[in-house]
């Protein structure tokens, strides 16, 4: 299939209009020689063994997630496409398919990148149901609350939307990367269950819009963190 005809169909599933301007979605490495992809592998971020997984495979492209914002000349005979942020932001997109992945209902949009639902729910059963997704979940709960009705979600890195999920009646917000200092100042309860957890599942995205245009594979890659028992 024509390189051309694959980002065509991304981006009408996720506009790069709804990147951010200091993201780096889009085309990463664009080869003008080699447009014809038999082969896509695809990932939530690009490293040596990702490309080194490409080149063995036979893959034509690399389509993921996270953006390069520098491009190790290493990479530059393989086209690497990225969808980010506006990823996050389309309908069906990152936080979207977390919130699928739980088996919840869908969420509400609040602001561009947080979606929030009704559930009521004990903290302790929800973490449970979180730790089906994550070992490395990480709870913080400042006020001691027993039970929450209105949970916020934002894959990634959210932790930056605390206080809009707060203003907005959540009592609880799922994300990634949350600091210590802005832990101890939550005013809501924090389910942490990892960057790399709360964004993997997106790339079945991917994979239902391509499948049946080009083959499509999977990189075998994992968190970087590891839980110690």
């Amino acid at each position: 299939m024509d390189k051309n005809e694959i980002i065509k169909i991304i981006e009408s599933f996720a506009p790069p209009e709804f990147a951010e301007d200091w993201d780096c979605s889009g085309r990463i490495v664009d080869l003008a020689g080699l447009n014809d992809i038999s082969k896509v592998m695809l990932c939530l971020t690009v490293t040596d063994n990702i490309v080194e997984q490409a080149v063995k495979e036979s893959c034509d492209m690399i389509i993921s997630h996270h953006p390069l914002f520098y491009v190790p000349i290493n990479y530059k005979d393989i086209n690497i496409y990225c969808a980010h942020t506006n990823l996050d932001r389309a309908s069906g997109g990152t936080t979207d398919t977390l919130i699928e992945n739980l088996e919840l209902p869908k969420g509400l949009v609040v602001g561009d990148f947080l979606r929030m639902i009704e559930y009521k729910i004990p903290v302790d059963d929800f973490a449970k149901k979180l730790r089906k997704i994550s070992d490395n979940l990480r709870v913080v709960n400042n006020k001691n609350i027993t039970e929450i009705k209105k949970i916020a979600f934002c894959a990634g890195s959210g932790s930056e939307f605390i206080q809009e999920a707060f203003d907005n009646g959540a009592d609880a917000l799922v994300t990634g990367d949350v600091k210590f200092h802005t832990a101890v100042e939550s005013p809501i309860v924090l389910f942490d269950v990892g960057h790399f957890e709360s964004e993997i599942p997106v790339l079945k995205v991917f994979e239902n819009l391509l499948k049946n245009h080009v083959e499509v594979i999977f990189a075998n890659e994992k968190s970087p963190f590891k839980t110690v028992l």
